[in-house]
């Protein structure tokens, strides 16, 4: 039985002309320029392919949208082995973060890819990283379940799991790498599937669906010469959950008793902050240091080895799920729910 795979456009470079007048990049019609790639008729895989009745740059991508995925990958799930997400480069990793959450207990892949040059241009790199994605998509065991049932970004050859991909190049073909975990598959002549790295759900149970965030997220780097007034304002804005602050090194911060009791307040008060590195590589360990230990003493949680990505999309998932239960929250924000964290009994 052939395998069966959706495409789904949400607009990005991949699916842009050139219009002759502005010269400017539009969206086209995707299903159009499909039907206009002879590369397509060689894929032994059956391909649908859903629009977006108005395809956006990903800079406009926003919560409502990704509950718009969930809900169209929902619908369909039953009707096909996997699904591709045709999504512009700037957002990419935040909406693969989030939809590892959202979509919970993943059974079937769901790839995510684009291209840094539109798909009709001559030296694009948008039909080899669709074609493999679709592959990809529908790979699969020898006992029919899916080679990759997770969440991930396909892009230059590396396949990368979602929520542990972030955007390394605004020129380059390889735009994502993830910088604390392994590929999920090399893509060469053959595939290279790392199986180890690969999550395996519970085939007993139903992937359950979200379509619900709370955007009360924000984010905050600590750099030389931050100011008190400044710092104490944004701690203190209606509406903020939860925040997400980029620390220096190993999680390190200025030794200033007024930031340590500024933040201090915020967690008094419920406000959940997580500390992440500015560094792309290595993870956050607040006991190494005396100005990382401080922020432990204020109620700071470590983000481990987290993108800021999968940590703002985390947040905004389990505030909506677990409104009133901040302790919960805590907890979980330490703990690997979707593969995003190394923990410490994992490292």
């Amino acid at each position: 039985m052939q395998n069966k795979v959706l495409i789904i456009y949400t607009g990005g470079t991949i699916g842009m002309g050139l219009n002759p007048v502005t010269g400017a990049l539009e969206p086209l019609d995707f299903a159009h320029l499909l039907d206009n790639m002879p590369e397509m008729k060689l894929i032994q895989t059956g391909i649908d392919v859903c629009q977006f009745p108005t395809p956006i740059d990903s800079s406009n991508m926003d919560p409502a949208t990704w509950a718009q995925l969930v809900s169209i990958i929902n619908d369909r799930y039953d009707e096909y082995d996997g699904f591709v997400v045709l999504h512009g480069t700037d957002t990419m990793a935040y909406t693969a973060s989030a939809l590892s959450f959202m979509l919970e207990n993943l059974t079937k892949p769901v790839i995510l890819t684009g291209s840094q040059l539109p798909i009709a241009q001559l030296r694009t790199d948008g039909k080899e990283n669709l074609l493999t994605s679709i592959e990809l998509a529908a790979a699969h065991r020898s006992d029919g379940r899916a080679m990759v049932p997770e969440v991930g970004i396909y892009f230059s050859g590396r396949l990368l799991r979602g929520n542990r991909a972030t955007k390394q190049n605004a020129d380059g073909f390889d735009a994502f790498d993830s910088f604390n975990y392994p590929h999920l598959c090399d893509a060469g002549v053959t595939f290279n599937f790392h199986r180890h790295n690969i999550l395996q759900p519970d085939y007993n149970r139903p992937m359950t669906p979200h379509t619900d965030m709370d955007p009360g997220v924000m984010v905050f780097s600590l750099f030389p010469g931050i100011q008190e007034r400044i710092v104490r304002d944004m701690l203190n804005i209606e509406g903020l959950h939860s925040i997400v602050m980029r620390s220096f090194g190993s999680g390190n911060a200025p030794e200033q008793p007024w930031l340590i009791d500024a933040l201090r307040q915020a967690t008094e008060r419920g406000v959940i902050i997580v500390n992440i590195s500015q560094c792309v590589e290595g993870q956050v360990a607040m006991q190494r240091y005396d100005a990382g230990y401080q922020l432990m003493s204020a109620g700071i949680i470590s983000g481990l080895d987290s993108t800021v990505e999968a940590a703002i999309t985390k947040l905004m998932y389990l505030h909506a799920l677990y409104p009133n239960d901040h302790q919960l929250i805590r907890q979980l924000m330490t703990t690997s729910i979707a593969g995003e964290i190394t923990t410490v009994h994992e490292a």
